[in-house]
């Protein structure tokens, strides 16, 4: 099963809106509450990314008995030096993205700490994809 969802660009009422709809289906498929948990935040993460950094883009989640694959999609300015972008409190966010809360350099950094796997692509002035991978435990949905 796929689904799909749209990240539309500031839109800070819509962003989160994946990861809590994952967050209901997940809790209602009867996985553990530590996945869910992981799988939001890494999710609402990566959200807020496009929605603040690439100029709105889109997320795929693929739930299947081996686990849980997110794509995260943005036609944004790419992500010049990924390796600095991982590092906690590095931050490319506007001021005024700042002092709404948001941007405080933790949206890689968590992702990379909740997903099993995290597969980030980017290239300048095209934009960037991260990949997230969450296993599931034997006899899972």
């Amino acid at each position: 099963m796929i689904i799909e969802y749209t990240i539309p660009r500031l839109d800070f009422s819509a962003a989160g809106k994946a990861s809590t709809d994952m967050k209901h289906r997940l809790t209602q498929l009867g996985l553990p509450p530590t996945i869910i948990k992981r799988i939001a935040i890494a999710m609402y993460e990566a959200e807020m990314n496009i929605a603040i950094h690439g100029g709105g883009g889109r997320a795929e989640v693929e739930i299947s008995h081996d686990g849980i694959k997110t794509r995260f999609i943005d036609h944004g300015p790419g992500i010049d030096d990924i390796e600095l972008a991982m590092q906690e409190g590095y931050s490319t966010a506007p001021e005024e993205i700042r002092d709404m809360g948001f941007g405080a350099g933790m949206g890689l950094p968590n992702m990379k700490k909740n997903a099993d796997e995290l597969i980030i692509q980017s290239e300048h002035n095209k934009g960037t994809t991260v990949q997230m991978f969450f296993r599931l435990p034997a006899g899972e949905p």
